[in-house]
C-alpha cells in the first residue's frame, strides 16, 4: 500500500511540474529564475517574429525554432514589452550589417 500511495504522489508531482511549464510557456516565458527575489531574474523566452516588430501588438516565435532571447534583469520584464521590442529591433539591424555582403 505504501509503494501505491509514493507512485501516486510522485505522479502528482510530476502533473503538477508539467502545468506549471506549460502555465509559463502560453506567457512566452521559457524559464525564470529569480536571483535576488522580488528583484532580479535570469530569464529565457522566445524571441519576437521579426515581422510583428513594428506592430503595436507583437508576437512571439514558437518555442520549438530555438530563438530564444536570454534576459537577466528585472522579474517583471515582459517578452513583448517596449524594451524587448527596441532591443530585437536592434539586434536585427546589426545583424543586418554583419551579414551585408557587396
Amino acid at each position: 500500500m505504501k509503494i501505491v500511495t509514493s507512485f501516486l504522489a510522485g505522479l502528482l508531482l510530476i502533473g503538477s511540474l508539467g502545468a506549471i511549464n506549460s502555465a509559463m510557456a502560453a506567457d512566452g516565458i521559457l524559464s525564470k529564475d529569480e536571483l535576488t527575489p522580488g528583484s532580479y531574474c535570469h530569464e529565457k523566452f522566445a524571441a519576437i517574429q521579426p515581422s510583428t516588430l513594428g506592430d503595436d501588438q507583437p508576437t512571439l516565435k514558437d518555442s520549438s525554432t530555438g530563438d530564444v532571447t536570454d534576459f537577466y534583469g528585472p522579474c517583471d520584464e515582459s517578452p513583448t514589452g517596449k524594451d524587448q521590442v527596441w532591443e530585437q529591433k536592434l539586434d536585427d539591424e546589426h545583424r543586418f550589417e554583419n551579414d551585408y555582403e557587396d
